[in-house]
């Protein structure tokens, strides 16, 4: 790559005072920053560009030399080093502006499996959970030192920017210092109450309100209830994933509660009212002369919360049951039953089907 005039790459005219040449650099550093433009393969020897530029033009010693002599004149310039005294004079003039470095430590989320009664689930509860987490040393407020930040020290090995530059040919690549985790400082004496670690477990404590209508694997996020931040960092959030268990008689298809009712015969033939389970307790239903099974009666507004706290509908299906185990005389009446019974509209119409002579 051929090498442009310096002023020529800041864009600025050779009489430009050292105000106007820290603005251009720092307009075309941001411009051609490797971290801003990690899909362009030409960002990197242009931010190297752009950075020597400025090295020079700033320096009143350099620039004049330059200015005499051109490149000749200019001592320890080219494109054959790393970028990372270029990267540092990048932190220098703008500051640590894309978060490389990370002194605080985030509170990890934690997660909760809370089991809920049908009932529970459909209506809304408030249930108090206990878990083993973590809470901050109080010995060190969550530094790990001994004297909590008094006792922390600058990171010997990435001189307090927690991270190390690895050279790699004419390309400098950062690396969280692994000595620090990348904090930038350690402390001097670990703390003897949480070795170190700014934390101690503790068994935990929370309130959680379950609204009405949730359903089986529903989670409910409460932000700040998750583990501590050490050194400043925000505290996790808490994830309760909620676990229906299954009711021996009620199940739901969306907003509906479906039940199925079993009836007898005689029920289904001459009609009844019946003493039908809804979520918010019992409720009557007519079931009519000449009821078939798998019939399905809706009661409205008894079924399950949904958008808006509208309720939905309840389903009741009615099974008619068999008759099993009879004896002689119950045998007998069934049987008399049975001949009225095959008189019935839906049966005279299937024999009539299936034994009509075929065309």
């Amino acid at each position: 790559m051929k090498r442009r005039d310096y002023y020529d790459v800041l864009g600025i005219q050779r009489d430009a005072d050292a105000a106007a040449i820290k603005r251009a650099y720092r307009e075309q550093a941001l411009k051609f920053h490797p971290d801003q433009n990690p899909d362009d393969p030409d960002a990197e020897s242009r931010f190297k560009e752009v950075s020597e530029a400025y090295t020079v033009l700033s320096d009143p010693d350099k620039r004049a030399r330059y200015d005499r002599r051109g490149f000749d004149g200019v001592d320890g310039a080219g494109f054959g080093m790393d970028l990372t005294p270029f990267t540092e004079l990048f932190e220098s003039v703008f500051g640590d502006l894309f978060g490389r470095k990370k002194p605080k430590v985030n509170g990890r989320d934690l997660r909760y499996t809370l089991e809920l009664s049908f009932v529970e689930a459909a209506l809304g509860v408030k249930r108090t959970i206990h878990f083993p987490g973590k809470i901050l040393c109080k010995a060190c407020v969550g530094w790990g030192a001994e004297g909590g930040e008094a006792g922390m020290a600058t990171c010997a090995t990435c001189g307090g920017k927690g991270e190390v530059r690895i050279a790699q040919g004419f390309v400098g690549l950062s690396k969280k210092c692994a000595t620090c985790a990348g904090a930038g400082r350690v402390p001097q004496k670990a703390c003897s109450e949480c070795k170190g670690q700014g934390l101690v477990d503790a068994e935990r404590e929370f309130d959680v309100v379950i609204p009405a209508g949730t359903e089986d694997g529903a989670t409910r996020r409460v932000a700040g209830q998750g583990e501590p931040g050490r050194r400043g960092g925000p505290v996790g959030d808490l994830h309760v994933i909620v676990r229906v268990l299954p009711h021996p008689v009620f199940r739901r298809e969306g907003e509906v509660l479906v039940c199925d009712v079993p009836i007898s015969v005689v029920q289904a033939a001459l009609g009844t009212t019946l003493d039908v389970p809804t979520i918010d307790g019992h409720v009557e239903m007519k079931v009519p002369p000449g009821t078939q099974t798998g019939l399905v009666f809706r009661l409205r507004g008894k079924g399950l919360p949904g958008k808006g706290g509208l309720r939905g509908d309840a389903h009741v299906r009615v099974v008619v049951e068999t008759p099993v185990g009879l004896d002689e005389r119950q045998r007998k009446l069934l049987g008399e039953l049975g001949l009225v019974a095959e008189q019935g509209p839906a049966q005279v119409a299937f024999r009539a089907l299936v034994t009509a002579p075929k065309a």
